[in-house]
């Protein structure tokens, strides 16, 4: 959920105690890191963006949001790509490096929850993911495949933004199954899956091909049970898995930094989006960054 914490805005924006600076790439070079669930769409919009603007590089490496947080709280990047909201603690920290962080919301992501193609299992509640995922419930029989055999369940690592996401609000902060898989990437839970019968796991929807299947997903067994597939699902909040991405950035962006920004929210930067897999802003979100902006003094 976004922070609300300059007034009307759900914009977060810490000011350290001393002077604060101005996030700018200066000589044209922007480097961005975090997401391993943004890390292709951040290319695909460095890629676009360069091509138009030649006089400008820009590198995207991934991961996880963790990593790229980290690097924003010691300014040793300019922009930290995340899929999860900054902590408390972590803005202290940047406030600590007299680093100022300003959060401005990119696009939605639904998560996927993804089996193999030849598990029978098309849909699931909010509680049984959970029963899954915490190892209460341990065989795909108890859910309906006879012949399933053990679940076999791949996670995210703990530095992941996804990680984190799924741990608060699907298993509830509760400890994961005991023999879980913690996979580096999203592209190594797809691998995993797409040759294990048993498996499970949660990517973002940019990661859904013909390898896996993503079930459709209901806050209870009445339903209606939603896919992520169809972005009206993310829109209108029918889909229970559904979360906002991020470029958190230090101080008020300035030159090509903001150049680059702007692109990537405007209609250019919206159809990247739709062409790997995620979503565009709600008119909520984009009156946030609207906000935003005008808070930094900026048109």
């Amino acid at each position: 959920m976004l922070k609300k914490i300059l007034g009307y805005g759900m914009v977060l924006s810490f000011f350290a105690l001393v002077a604060v600076g101005c996030g700018g790439s200066q000589d044209g070079y922007i480097e961005v890191r975090g997401s391993d669930t943004m890390v292709n769409l951040g290319q695909h919009w460095a890629e676009e963006y360069m091509e138009k603007n030649p006089q400008t590089t820009i590198s995207v490496t991934g991961g996880g949001s963790g990593t790229g947080i980290a690097a924003i709280q010691d300014d040793n990047v300019d922009i930290a790509q995340s899929s999860r909201d900054i902590t408390d603690s972590e803005m202290e920290n940047a406030a600590s490096n007299n680093v100022e962080i300003n959060e401005f919301v990119v696009g939605q992501d639904g998560l996927a929850v993804v089996v193999h193609p030849d598990n029978p299992v098309k849909e699931l509640t909010v509680k049984e993911l959970k029963d899954i995922f915490t190892g209460k419930v341990t065989d795909w029989e108890e859910l309906g495949w006879e012949d399933g055999g053990e679940i076999s369940v791949y996670s995210r690592q703990s530095n992941s933004g996804t990680y984190v996401y799924f741990w608060e609000n699907i298993l509830d902060q509760e400890d994961w199954a005991n023999d879980t898989k913690y996979m580096s990437g999203s592209s190594a839970i797809y691998e995993g899956i797409s040759s294990d019968k048993a498996g499970i796991g949660y990517f973002g929807v940019g990661y859904v091909d013909s390898g896996v299947n993503a079930v459709n997903v209901g806050l209870s067994s009445e339903g209606p049970f939603v896919t992520p597939l169809e972005s009206s699902n993310i829109d209108d909040g029918s889909y229970p898995i559904a979360r906002p991405m991020y470029f958190y950035v230090n101080g008020t962006p300035e030159g090509e930094l903001l150049e680059y920004l702007k692109w990537v929210l405007s209609s250019e930067g919206e159809k990247v989006l739709g062409d790997t897999g995620f979503y565009a802003l709600t008119q909520e979100y984009i009156d946030v960054n609207n906000q935003t902006f005008n808070e930094l003094g900026i048109e």
